[in-house]
């Protein structure tokens, strides 16, 4: 079975992999504190053209979102976000066993636009009983969104606008942000991300690494007592070194954005495959993750050689599937894949 239902169903790059073996037998101290997180730190805020940038490592997205939005709000108050966003569908409630509701806004392809949260945010303090109501204490978001589309840096920009207007931190999902940053639609980089938003985080489970996500704080107002807000929930690593060389490795050359290429390249093969076949596609994603709509007939076809993820049903005899690349995609199983669609 060739898998492309996620990216993260392989293990680590080899580099990281050799670079945890050649530092095994140091010691260092823990909690993060080590000089290849130091290091690591140090090639993030590089990378963002800000040296007061606070840089955090944690160990997985949850726990991530969990961490950063439950320092930011205060008890009575929810996280402004897509009813298809990551913390609203698929991460069973963790926002909520904080303490604190997800507000919803709709969203056909993954993204929320300035209007709605300036509309959701007005809302709310012009009714007369606002406080007998969950008040909206932040906007997350994430690039690529749950549907594999962007931001560009105008959207980023006017929202970045409208939540800091409202007194509203704008937190960035970054999962996948390499592959983000990647797509051929983006015009956003690193810099244009920590310029725009309070908080990001900058996905390596998904990218690169065995585990582990880099969270960037830029908004002094909410970097302090982050280290404790991290123990609390869990997410101190107490062999923080880690986490750190991972990030070191994917940072000190390049090596983030090489291999978050190499997913899209990968995808949009496939891509242009299923279009070529004259299937169309149920969001305009240029990055690692496409959503061919396809007859059932067909996709009993591909699965006796291929996994991918069920999205949605279309109708009785077509379905929406989720096709996504990783760094280690093979070209080889692409090609194999490619064959196969031709062969429908």
């Amino acid at each position: 079975m060739i898998r492309f239902e996620s990216d993260y169903t392989e293990g680590a790059h080899e580099r990281i992999l050799k670079r945890l073996v050649e530092t095994n037998e140091e010691q260092t101290t823990g909690y993060g504190m080590d000089e290849h997180s130091e290091k690591a730190r140090a090639y993030i805020r590089k990378a963002c053209q800000n040296e007061q940038a606070d840089v955090h490592f944690l160990v997985g997205g949850t726990q991530t979102n969990t961490t950063i939005i439950s320092s930011i709000l205060r008890p009575h108050q929810g996280a402004v976000a897509a009813a298809t966003g990551h913390i609203a569908v698929h991460e069973t409630g963790a926002i909520e066993a904080s303490g604190h509701k997800v507000l919803t806004l709709p969203s056909d392809d993954g993204k929320i636009k300035a209007e709605q949260v300036k509309e959701l945010y007005d809302a709310h303090w012009n009714d007369v009983t606002h406080e007998h109501m969950v008040q909206p204490g932040l906007v997350y978001i994430s690039h690529p969104t749950e549907n594999g589309t962007t931001y560009s840096k105008s959207e980023l920009e006017v929202l970045s606008q409208v939540c800091r207007k409202c007194g509203l931190p704008l937190i960035m999902d970054g999962a996948r942000l390499g592959y983000g940053l990647a797509s051929k639609d983006s015009d956003l980089s690193l810099a244009d991300i920590a310029r725009l938003c309070d908080v990001f985080y900058i996905g390596g489970t998904k990218v690169g690494a065995l585990f582990g996500e880099a969270v960037v704080i830029l908004n002094d107002a909410l970097k302090k007592d982050f280290r404790y807000h991290i123990k609390q929930n869990g997410g101190m690593l107490a062999k923080g070194r880690l986490l750190g060389i991972q990030f070191e490795t994917l940072f000190e050359d390049g090596l983030y954005y090489e291999i978050s290429k190499h997913a899209v390249d990968m995808a949009l093969l496939i891509q242009d495959a299923f279009a070529e076949k004259g299937f169309s596609f149920r969001y305009d994603s240029t990055t690692n993750q496409q959503f061919p709509i396809l007859p059932d007939a067909a996709l009993r076809k591909l699965s006796k050689k291929y996994s991918y993820s069920f999205w949605e049903k279309v109708d009785a005899e077509h379905s929406v599937v989720r096709f996504c690349t990783s760094w280690a995609t093979k070209e080889e199983n692409v090609a194999m894949l490619i064959k196969d669609i031709k062969a429908l």
